[in-house]
């Protein structure tokens, strides 16, 4: 004869999974929004450091106006149009 079907367990399997998926994106979302603060701040980020120069030139000012330069250096970036 068959089990009878536990669905509060199957039920709190679901939401435990859930949970844990939830918090590793969390953990992840936590863990770019640091490395963009620290790139922000001009700080190189942990492990990248080509990627910490690419970035710094690309926002890099133009004279005195305060624009910032797309990574080419020609104009204005996408974030100031």
């Amino acid at each position: 004869m068959a089990r009878k079907p536990n669905y509060r367990f199957a039920r709190l399997e679901r939401e435990r999974n859930k949970a844990a998926k939830k918090a590793e994106r969390a953990k992840q979302k936590a863990e770019r929004a640091e490395q963009r603060r620290l790139e922000k701040a001009g700080l190189p980020a942990e492990g990248d450091d080509a990627a910490g120069a690419e970035a710094g030139a690309a926002e890099s000012t133009a004279g005195t106006s305060g624009e910032r330069l797309d990574a080419d250096g020609t104009g204005p970036s996408q974030a100031e149009r």
